[in-house]
C-alpha cells in the first residue's frame, strides 16, 4: 500500500509528526544486533500507523558495489566456484551431523514391518504411512515376512470422493463471488494427492482394505500428475457449470444433482481407465500367499471385512484402536489444549471431519515415546524438506551449514516456528512413521527412527533418523492412542473447536 498525502490542520499535522516520532522511537528501541526489528507477538504489536515513504528503485551502482565486496573476499570466490558446479546442499552437508545421528535406539517397537515402501512420483505419503501401520498386525496374524496393503485402492476412492466433496463445496458456495478467497482456494487445489489421518479413517470405514497383490499400483498411481491434470481441468469446468445452474431460478435441486452425478460418472471413468477397476467393497476376494515358512495359504474375505480384521494376538493394534486414535498437533500460534479444525477440509461428504488437539511439544513427544514403549508405531506429519539430507536420511538442524557458505542464518530469531507458519515458510508436507527413539539417562528423547516411503535408494536403506531439535521445529502432528494422554488432553475434543480457514497452513495435506 503506497503512502497517501492529505490536507490537515496545523494541529493535526503536529499530532501526526509526534505520532510518527513515537513510532520511530519504538522501532529504534526494538533494534537488535542483526539490524532487524524484532516483534514478540504479531497480534499484540500491530502498529496503528506507518512510516511515510515512497517506494525506492534498486540502484544499479549499489548492486555493483555489493558485487565488488562479495568478490573481494577469497572465501566467497571459493564458494562461487563450488556452488556454481554442484548443489549447495551437497557442499554444505555436515559430516559431523551424519556421524552423530546414528541408527541406534534404546526404545524400539518389536516388529516394524517390511518392505520399505515407495510412493514414487505421487503425493500419497499419508496412505503409505497409514497402511504401513495397519499392515503390522496383519503380518503377525498371517506370519508374513513381507506385505503391503494396496495404497492404490484407497487412492482410487480418495480421488473419487474428493471430486464429489469439491463439487458439493462449489454448489454450497455458488452464491459467493468467483474471486472470493474461499472459492479461489477451492478451485486452486480440488483433489490434492495429500491427506490426513481422519481422511484415511473415512476411506477405510467406507471402502475397507485389500492386499496390494489384488490391486497393485498402475503407472498412473505411481506417477499421478497426468490424472491430476485431467481431473482438475474437468472439475474446474464443472465448477463453472454448477455455479451457473445453482444461481439460476429455473434450476431445481434434482436437476443440480443430476448434473453433478453425470460429472462424477465422467471422473469415475477417468479413474477406472487409469488406475484400473477396484475390487468391490462387498464381494469376496481370494488372497493367495506364502507365509514366511514357505507354506501356501489362502484367505477369502471382502474389503470391509478384511479391514475389520486388523488384529493379532501378538500385536496390540486393532481396528478399534485405529478408529479411536487422535491427532495431536503443535501449532504455537494457538493456545495449548485447544481443539482445532479446518473449514471445508475433508474427503468424504458426511465423513469424519479433520480435528487436531493442540498441545506443546513436550506433551506430543511424551505421547510418542509411550506409544513406542507399548510397541505401537506412530503416524506423524512434518515439513520434511527443511534441513533434511535425502542421501543419508538425516534430519538435523545442523545438517547444512548455510552460515559457512552464505554468511547468513536461514532462520534467525525473526522466524520461529509460529512465524514460519504465519508467513508460509513452513507447513505439514509429508507423513511418515516413527518406530524407535533413543532417550538419555533422564528419559528425554535424543533422536528418532523414521520409516519413510521413498524406496530403499533414499536414506539408510529407506530409513531416516530425526534429531530431537529437528522434531521441535518441523514436526507438526502425531497420531496417538488416547490412553497415553492425560485426562486434560483427552477432554479437549469436548470443547468448541477453533475453526481455521481452508487456506490456513494447518489445512496443508501431508
Amino acid at each position: 500500500m503506497g503512502a497517501q498525502q492529505s490536507k490537515n490542520s496545523p494541529e493535526a499535522v503536529a499530532e501526526a509528526v509526534a505520532h510518527e516520532k513515537a513510532i520511530l522511537d519504538r522501532l529504534q528501541s526494538l533494534k537488535l544486533g542483526d539490524d532487524f526489528v524484532h516483534v514478540d507477538n504479531e497480534k499484540d504489536n500491530l502498529f496503528k500507523g506507518y512510516v511515510s515513504r515512497q517506494p525506492e528503485k534498486l540502484a544499479i551502482d549499489l548492486t555493483l558495489d555489493w558485487q565488488s565486496k562479495v568478490l573481494a573476499d577469497p572465501k566467497n570466490r571459493l564458494a562461487l566456484s563450488a556452488f556454481s558446479s554442484a548443489n549447495p546442499r551437497d557442499i554444505l552437508a555436515s559430516r559431523t551431523a551424519k556421524i552423530t545421528d546414528q541408527q541406534v535406539f534404546n526404545i524400539r517397537i518389536p516388529f516394524e514391518g517390511a518392505p520399505i515402501t515407495n510412493q514414487r512420483s505421487s503425493g500419497r505419503c499419508w496412505l503409505f504411512a497409514s497402511t504401513n501401520i495397519f499392515r503390522i498386525a496383519l503380518m503377525k496374524k498371517y506370519n508374513l515376512e513381507s506385505f503391503e496393503l494396496s495404497q492404490a485402492y484407497l487412492f482410487f476412492w480418495d480421488k473419487l470422493e474428493k471430486s464429489n466433496y469439491f463439487l458439493e463445496n462449489i454448489i454450497e458456495t455458488a452464491d459467493e463471488p468467483l474471486d472470493e478467497r474461499l472459492v479461489q482456494r477451492l478451485l486452486a487445489d480440488p483433489i490434492s494427492d495429500g491427506g490426513q489421518w481422519d481422511m484415511v479413517y473415512n476411506l477405510v470405514e467406507k471402502y475397507g482394505l485389500v492386499p496390494q497383490t489384488l490391486y497393485p499400483d498402475s503407472w498412473n498411481a505411481m506417477t499421478s500428475s497426468t490424472i491430476n491434470y485431467i481431473i482438475v481441468a474437468k472439475l474446474r469446468e464443472y465448477a463453472m457449470v454448477l455455479r451457473r445452474l445453482a444461481n439460476s431460478t429455473s434450476t431445481s435441486s434434482a436437476a443440480l444433482s443430476t448434473a453433478k452425478d453425470k460429472m462424477m460418472q465422467e471422473i469415475h471413468l477417468v479413474l477406472t481407465l487409469t488406475l484400473g477397476p477396484p475390487p468391490s467393497t462387498t464381494e469376496d476376494f481370494e488372497w493367495n500367499f506364502l507365509d514366511k515358512d514357505g507354506r501356501a495359504r489362502s484367505v477369502t474375505s471382502n474389503p470391509l471385512r478384511f479391514a475389520k480384521a486388523i488384529t493379532s494376538q501378538e500385536f496390540c493394534i486393532t481396528n478399534t484402536t485405529i478408529a479411536s486414535m487422535v491427532s495431536l498437533v503443535h501449532d504455537p500460534r494457538h493456545e495449548p489444549l485447544s481443539l482445532l479444525t479446518v473449514d471445508r477440509l475433508g474427503n468424504i461428504v458426511g465423513g469424519r471431519g479433520i480435528t487436531y488437539i493442540n498441545v506443546d511439544m513436550a506433551t506430543l513427544k511424551q505421547a510418542c515415546i509411550a506409544m513406542l514403549k507399548a510397541g505401537l508405531p506412530v503416524f506423524f506429519g512434518s515439513d520434511v524438506g527443511k534441513y533434511s539430507e535425502r542421501g543419508s536420511g538425516v534430519m538435523d538442524l545442523d545438517i547444512f551449514d548455510f552460515r559457512l557458505g552464505f554468511n547468513v542464518d536461514l532462520y534467525g530469531s525473526n522466524l520461529d516456528k509460529a512465524a514460519r507458519l504465519r508467513v508460509g515458510e513452513s507447513a505439514m508436507t509429508h507423513a511418515m512413521v516413527l518406530t524407535a527413539v533413543h532417550v538419555d539417562a533422564e528419559g528425554k528423547s535424543v533422536r528418532w527412527r523414521v520409516q519413510n516411503s521413498w524406496g530403499t535408494d533414499i536414506g539408510s536403506d529407506g530409513w531416516f533418523v530425526m534429531s530431537d531439535r529437528w522434531m521441535d521445529e518441523f514436526v507438526y502432528q502425531a497420531v496417538v492412542d488416547p490412553r497415553f494422554l492425560s485426562k486434560r488432553v483427552r477432554d479437549v475434543p469436548t470443547q468448541e473447536p477453533v475453526v481455521l480457514p481452508l487456506w490456513d497452513p494447518m489445512g496443508a495435506l501431508a
